[in-house]
Protein backbone atom coordinates (compact mmCIF):
# COMPACT_ATOMS: atom_id res chain seq x y z
CA UNK A 1 0.00 0.00 0.00
CA UNK A 2 3.08 2.73 -0.04
CA UNK A 3 1.80 3.13 -3.27
CA UNK A 4 1.90 6.91 -3.66
CA UNK A 5 5.39 8.80 -4.14
CA UNK A 6 6.60 11.79 -5.77
CA UNK A 7 10.31 12.24 -7.07
CA UNK A 8 12.44 14.16 -9.59
CA UNK A 9 13.55 11.76 -12.42
CA UNK A 10 16.82 10.46 -12.93
CA UNK A 11 16.49 9.17 -16.34
CA UNK A 12 19.88 9.84 -18.19
CA UNK A 13 19.13 12.03 -21.46
CA UNK A 14 19.64 9.84 -24.52
CA UNK A 15 23.45 10.71 -26.28
CA UNK A 16 22.93 11.80 -29.21
CA UNK A 17 26.30 11.16 -32.14
CA UNK A 18 26.49 12.97 -35.33
CA UNK A 19 27.38 10.62 -38.17
CA UNK A 20 30.35 11.36 -40.48
CA UNK A 21 30.87 11.51 -44.00
CA UNK A 22 32.01 8.05 -45.53
CA UNK A 23 33.64 5.25 -44.09
CA UNK A 24 35.77 5.29 -40.88
CA UNK A 25 39.36 4.59 -41.63
CA UNK A 26 40.43 0.78 -40.33
CA UNK A 27 37.02 0.00 -39.47
CA UNK A 28 34.77 -3.17 -41.34
CA UNK A 29 31.87 -2.11 -42.89
CA UNK A 30 28.58 -2.91 -40.14
CA UNK A 31 26.81 -6.15 -41.30
CA UNK A 32 23.34 -5.41 -42.70
CA UNK A 33 20.46 -6.53 -41.07
CA UNK A 34 17.13 -5.61 -39.51
CA UNK A 35 17.66 -3.14 -36.59
CA UNK A 36 16.90 -4.42 -33.55
CA UNK A 37 13.55 -3.44 -32.14
CA UNK A 38 13.21 -1.07 -28.82
CA UNK A 39 12.20 -2.94 -25.75
CA UNK A 40 8.62 -1.25 -24.28
CA UNK A 41 11.50 -0.19 -21.34
CA UNK A 42 13.56 1.82 -24.09
CA UNK A 43 10.08 3.28 -25.35
CA UNK A 44 8.30 4.36 -22.10
CA UNK A 45 8.18 7.87 -21.07
CA UNK A 46 8.96 8.12 -17.04
CA UNK A 47 6.86 11.05 -16.77
CA UNK A 48 3.61 9.56 -18.12
CA UNK A 49 4.47 5.67 -16.04
CA UNK A 50 4.21 8.08 -13.14
CA UNK A 51 1.28 10.03 -13.36
CA UNK A 52 -0.42 6.61 -14.36
CA UNK A 53 0.87 4.76 -11.98
CA UNK A 54 0.71 7.32 -8.62
CA UNK A 55 -1.33 10.24 -9.03
CA UNK A 56 -4.61 10.69 -8.99
CA UNK A 57 -5.86 14.75 -9.46
CA UNK A 58 -9.15 13.92 -9.81
CA UNK A 59 -9.29 12.81 -6.22
CA UNK A 60 -7.24 15.06 -4.56
CA UNK A 61 -9.52 18.18 -6.71
CA UNK A 62 -12.50 16.46 -5.48
CA UNK A 63 -10.92 16.14 -1.92
CA UNK A 64 -9.75 19.69 -1.39
CA UNK A 65 -13.45 20.76 -3.12
CA UNK A 66 -15.13 18.97 -0.38
CA UNK A 67 -13.37 19.76 2.90
CA UNK A 68 -12.92 23.63 1.83
CA UNK A 69 -16.85 24.12 1.12
CA UNK A 70 -17.21 22.39 4.68
CA UNK A 71 -14.56 24.36 6.56
CA UNK A 72 -14.85 28.29 5.04
CA UNK A 73 -18.60 27.71 3.13
CA UNK A 74 -17.25 28.78 -0.30
CA UNK A 75 -15.85 26.56 -3.04
CA UNK A 76 -11.87 27.30 -3.49
CA UNK A 77 -10.72 28.95 -6.99
CA UNK A 78 -7.11 28.68 -6.45
CA UNK A 79 -4.64 26.64 -6.18
CA UNK A 80 -0.55 26.92 -5.40
CA UNK A 81 1.02 23.38 -6.11
CA UNK A 82 4.56 23.13 -4.16
CA UNK A 83 6.48 20.40 -5.86
CA UNK A 84 4.61 20.75 -8.33
CA UNK A 85 6.16 18.28 -11.21
CA UNK A 86 4.48 17.84 -14.01
CA UNK A 87 1.62 20.00 -12.94
CA UNK A 88 -1.02 16.96 -13.47
CA UNK A 89 -2.93 18.29 -10.42
CA UNK A 90 -2.49 21.60 -11.47
CA UNK A 91 -3.89 21.34 -14.83
CA UNK A 92 -6.34 19.22 -13.89
CA UNK A 93 -7.62 21.53 -11.12
CA UNK A 94 -7.94 23.90 -13.88
CA UNK A 95 -9.91 21.87 -15.92
CA UNK A 96 -12.49 21.63 -13.03
CA UNK A 97 -14.00 24.90 -13.32
CA UNK A 98 -13.91 27.56 -15.76
CA UNK A 99 -12.99 30.25 -12.78
CA UNK A 100 -10.10 28.34 -11.25
CA UNK A 101 -6.12 29.05 -11.36
CA UNK A 102 -3.35 27.21 -10.50
CA UNK A 103 0.20 27.95 -9.68
CA UNK A 104 2.84 25.30 -9.58
CA UNK A 105 6.33 25.65 -8.07
CA UNK A 106 9.24 23.15 -9.06
CA UNK A 107 13.14 23.40 -9.24
CA UNK A 108 13.34 20.57 -12.38
CA UNK A 109 13.25 23.11 -15.36
CA UNK A 110 12.94 20.23 -17.04
CA UNK A 111 10.28 18.49 -15.76
CA UNK A 112 8.12 22.10 -15.94
CA UNK A 113 8.95 22.20 -19.67
CA UNK A 114 7.41 18.62 -19.45
CA UNK A 115 4.24 19.28 -17.91
CA UNK A 116 3.93 22.80 -20.02
CA UNK A 117 3.46 20.23 -23.13
CA UNK A 118 1.90 17.69 -21.59
CA UNK A 119 -0.25 18.26 -19.51
CA UNK A 120 -0.75 22.41 -19.43
CA UNK A 121 -1.14 23.07 -23.50
CA UNK A 122 -4.30 20.70 -24.02
CA UNK A 123 -5.99 22.84 -21.62
CA UNK A 124 -6.27 25.50 -24.61
CA UNK A 125 -7.76 28.90 -23.85
CA UNK A 126 -7.48 26.94 -20.02
CA UNK A 127 -3.97 26.73 -20.11
CA UNK A 128 -3.56 31.34 -19.57
CA UNK A 129 -4.78 30.27 -16.18
CA UNK A 130 -2.01 27.93 -15.25
CA UNK A 131 1.15 29.67 -13.93
CA UNK A 132 4.36 27.78 -14.00
CA UNK A 133 7.69 28.78 -11.99
CA UNK A 134 10.95 27.14 -11.26
CA UNK A 135 11.70 27.93 -8.13
CA UNK A 136 12.89 26.52 -4.78
CA UNK A 137 9.45 26.70 -2.67
CA UNK A 138 11.19 27.80 0.19
CA UNK A 139 11.89 31.08 -2.25
CA UNK A 140 7.93 32.01 -1.60
CA UNK A 141 7.19 32.87 -5.69
CA UNK A 142 3.67 33.43 -6.50
CA UNK A 143 0.39 35.05 -5.53
CA UNK A 144 -1.40 34.09 -2.86
CA UNK A 145 -4.39 30.92 -2.98
CA UNK A 146 -6.98 29.83 -1.45
CA UNK A 147 -5.48 26.46 -1.23
CA UNK A 148 -1.84 25.37 -1.12
CA UNK A 149 -1.02 21.62 -1.39
CA UNK A 150 2.30 19.23 -1.11
CA UNK A 151 1.22 15.65 -2.56
CA UNK A 152 2.54 12.56 -2.75
CA UNK A 153 4.77 13.11 0.63
CA UNK A 154 7.06 15.60 -1.36
CA UNK A 155 8.02 18.07 1.66
CA UNK A 156 9.76 15.05 3.23
CA UNK A 157 12.79 16.09 0.94
CA UNK A 158 12.82 18.20 4.27
CA UNK A 159 14.92 16.58 7.16
CA UNK A 160 15.25 18.82 9.74
CA UNK A 161 12.70 20.44 11.67
CA UNK A 162 13.99 23.38 11.05
CA UNK A 163 13.86 23.26 7.25
CA UNK A 164 10.05 21.56 7.44
CA UNK A 165 9.27 24.55 9.38
CA UNK A 166 10.74 27.27 7.50
CA UNK A 167 8.69 25.41 4.30
CA UNK A 168 5.39 25.33 6.46
CA UNK A 169 5.29 29.13 7.45
CA UNK A 170 5.87 30.05 3.47
CA UNK A 171 3.13 27.66 2.42
CA UNK A 172 1.07 29.62 5.60
CA UNK A 173 2.09 32.93 4.05
CA UNK A 174 1.14 32.03 0.63
CA UNK A 175 -2.48 31.53 1.51
CA UNK A 176 -5.55 33.83 1.70
CA UNK A 177 -6.62 34.79 5.16
CA UNK A 178 -9.29 31.61 5.27
CA UNK A 179 -7.01 29.41 2.95
CA UNK A 180 -6.45 26.01 3.80
CA UNK A 181 -2.87 23.96 3.41
CA UNK A 182 -3.15 20.40 2.44
CA UNK A 183 -0.51 17.35 2.58
CA UNK A 184 -0.14 13.69 3.17
CA UNK A 185 1.40 11.30 5.23
CA UNK A 186 1.95 7.21 4.91
CA UNK A 187 2.86 4.74 7.87
CA UNK A 188 1.96 2.01 9.91
CA UNK A 189 3.49 -0.93 10.68
CA UNK A 190 5.30 -1.28 7.25
CA UNK A 191 6.35 2.48 6.95
CA UNK A 192 10.17 1.08 8.06
CA UNK A 193 9.70 -2.07 6.66
CA UNK A 194 12.52 -2.63 3.70
CA UNK A 195 10.23 -4.11 1.45
CA UNK A 196 9.13 -4.41 -2.20
CA UNK A 197 5.86 -3.85 -3.66
CA UNK A 198 3.90 -4.62 -7.18
CA UNK A 199 1.00 -3.43 -8.76
CA UNK A 200 -0.15 -3.82 -12.33
CA UNK A 201 -1.22 -1.24 -14.09
CA UNK A 202 -2.34 -0.35 -17.59
CA UNK A 203 0.47 -1.99 -19.77
CA UNK A 204 2.98 -2.47 -17.16
CA UNK A 205 4.19 -3.18 -13.61
CA UNK A 206 4.47 -0.96 -10.74
CA UNK A 207 6.89 -1.39 -7.74
CA UNK A 208 7.52 0.48 -4.92
CA UNK A 209 10.36 -0.26 -2.85
CA UNK A 210 11.61 1.04 0.52
CA UNK A 211 15.13 0.28 0.25
CA UNK A 212 16.59 1.38 3.43
CA UNK A 213 15.25 3.24 6.94
CA UNK A 214 17.28 4.13 9.53
CA UNK A 215 14.83 4.22 13.00
CA UNK A 216 17.45 6.59 14.92
CA UNK A 217 17.22 9.51 12.07
CA UNK A 218 13.63 8.40 9.95
CA UNK A 219 15.82 8.46 7.07
CA UNK A 220 14.05 6.45 3.88
CA UNK A 221 15.44 5.57 0.74
CA UNK A 222 12.73 4.44 -1.81
CA UNK A 223 12.89 3.53 -4.99
CA UNK A 224 9.91 2.91 -7.87
CA UNK A 225 10.94 0.40 -10.95
CA UNK A 226 8.56 -0.42 -13.76
CA UNK A 227 8.49 -4.07 -15.46
CA UNK A 228 6.69 -4.73 -18.75
CA UNK A 229 5.38 -7.77 -20.32
CA UNK A 230 8.51 -8.13 -22.76
CA UNK A 231 10.71 -8.69 -19.69
CA UNK A 232 12.44 -5.50 -20.11
CA UNK A 233 12.69 -3.18 -17.25
CA UNK A 234 13.17 0.05 -15.69
CA UNK A 235 15.09 0.54 -12.54
CA UNK A 236 15.33 3.39 -9.91
CA UNK A 237 13.33 5.20 -12.00
CA UNK A 238 12.67 7.61 -9.51
CA UNK A 239 14.74 7.81 -6.47
CA UNK A 240 13.72 9.52 -2.92
CA UNK A 241 15.92 10.25 -0.29
CA UNK A 242 13.29 11.41 2.87
CA UNK A 243 12.88 11.46 6.02
CA UNK A 244 9.26 9.62 7.03
CA UNK A 245 7.66 11.82 9.51
CA UNK A 246 5.21 11.23 12.15
CA UNK A 247 1.65 12.73 12.27
CA UNK A 248 2.26 14.25 15.85
CA UNK A 249 5.32 15.97 14.32
CA UNK A 250 3.52 17.33 11.32
CA UNK A 251 0.33 18.99 13.35
CA UNK A 252 3.48 20.46 16.16
CA UNK A 253 5.08 22.17 13.30
CA UNK A 254 1.73 23.52 11.46
CA UNK A 255 0.90 24.45 14.76
CA UNK A 256 4.08 26.28 15.61
CA UNK A 257 3.61 28.37 12.24
CA UNK A 258 0.47 30.20 13.02
CA UNK A 259 -2.22 27.65 11.46
CA UNK A 260 -4.98 27.64 14.19
CA UNK A 261 -6.02 23.91 13.32
CA UNK A 262 -4.80 20.73 12.37
CA UNK A 263 -7.21 17.93 10.79
CA UNK A 264 -6.41 14.30 9.87
CA UNK A 265 -8.53 12.27 7.53
CA UNK A 266 -8.10 8.81 7.67
CA UNK A 267 -8.33 6.67 4.75
CA UNK A 268 -11.06 4.21 5.12
CA UNK A 269 -9.74 0.57 4.31
CA UNK A 270 -12.30 -2.94 3.14
CA UNK A 271 -12.43 -5.95 5.26
CA UNK A 272 -9.13 -7.22 3.15
CA UNK A 273 -7.41 -3.93 5.06
CA UNK A 274 -6.43 -2.17 1.58
CA UNK A 275 -7.10 1.44 1.11
CA UNK A 276 -10.89 2.46 -0.58
CA UNK A 277 -10.21 5.85 -1.61
CA UNK A 278 -12.24 7.30 0.78
CA UNK A 279 -11.11 9.75 4.00
CA UNK A 280 -12.77 10.70 6.91
CA UNK A 281 -11.86 13.13 9.80
CA UNK A 282 -10.64 11.33 12.59
CA UNK A 283 -8.75 11.80 16.33
CA UNK A 284 -8.04 8.72 17.27
CA UNK A 285 -7.04 5.38 15.54
CA UNK A 286 -5.92 1.68 16.20
CA UNK A 287 -2.34 1.32 14.26
CA UNK A 288 -2.15 -0.45 10.69
CA UNK A 289 0.16 -2.68 8.67
CA UNK A 290 -0.16 0.14 6.38
CA UNK A 291 -2.21 3.81 6.74
CA UNK A 292 -2.46 6.93 4.58
CA UNK A 293 -3.99 10.36 5.42
CA UNK A 294 -4.44 13.96 4.09
CA UNK A 295 -3.58 16.69 6.85
CA UNK A 296 -5.30 20.01 6.55
CA UNK A 297 -3.79 23.10 7.88
CA UNK A 298 -6.54 26.02 8.83
CA UNK A 299 -5.24 29.40 8.69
Amino acid sequence: MMEHAVAKAKSKPKSKSKAGKGKPKGKKKAAKGKRKKKTKAQQADHHLLYQNAVQTPEADVEFFTRVFKELRGRKPKSLREDFCGTAYLSSTWVASAKARTAIGIDIEQSVLDWGREHNVAPLKDAAKRVSLHCANVLDGVGDQADVCCAMNFSYQVFHTRELLKQYFKVAYDKLVGDGLFFTELYGGFEGGDELEEERECDGFTYIWQQAKFNPIDHRTLCHIHFEFDDGSKIRKAFTYDWRLWSIPELRELLEEVGFSDVKVYWEAVDKDGDGTGEFYETKSEENQESWLVYIVGVK
